[in-house]
């Protein structure tokens, strides 16, 4: 279970913080999941109207959140990568993953990987924190921005970590 371990992270207060999404269009199901996830987290987090923007797919997702990082405290990346009988799988999620690294370094962004790389559609759908779900990848994704950029705000202030 991809889950085990998992910390117990509770919800604070981030109202203040400037929050944008990036999700991506492919597999509706799934992505409805994964933004109703996110906003779960951002009402947990007291945080309100956060800025949603979608493009067409997972490998379009590093380049939005570098347009969006310099503007906001944390970019939430939603998106799901389904394996097929090609390459095509690899070269997407490495891309996603590597540019959303980048972006998050580059602009000291958190960058929350809300990004599903999966064998099948069963396994995107668990992971989606749709009802019946094992996970809530969205949900978990923001969360970790949120708690991330409240982090850096503390260090950027001299408070320490």
């Amino acid at each position: 279970m991809a889950g085990h371990g998992a910390p117990e992270i509770a919800p604070i207060d981030c109202h203040d913080l400037r929050v944008a999404v990036v999700a991506a269009s492919w597999h509706t199901e799934v992505m409805d999941g994964l933004i109703a996830g996110a906003q779960r987290a951002f009402a947990a987090h007291k945080l309100e109207a956060p800025v949603v923007v979608r493009v067409p797919g997972t490998f379009e997702l590093p380049v939005a959140a570098a347009a969006l990082a310099p503007s906001y405290d944390a970019v939430i990346a939603l998106g799901v990568v389904i394996r097929g009988g090609t390459p095509h799988f690899d070269y997407v999620c490495n891309a996603a993953t590597d540019g959303l690294t980048r972006v998050s370094l580059d602009h000291q962004t958190p960058i929350g990987f809300g990004v599903l790389t999966c064998d099948d559609d069963a396994q995107a759908l668990d992971r989606a924190g749709l009802e019946g779900s094992s996970e809530d990848k969205g949900y978990e994704a923001a969360s970790a921005a949120l708690q991330t950029a409240a982090t850096l705000k503390r260090i950027r202030r001299g408070y320490g970590a």
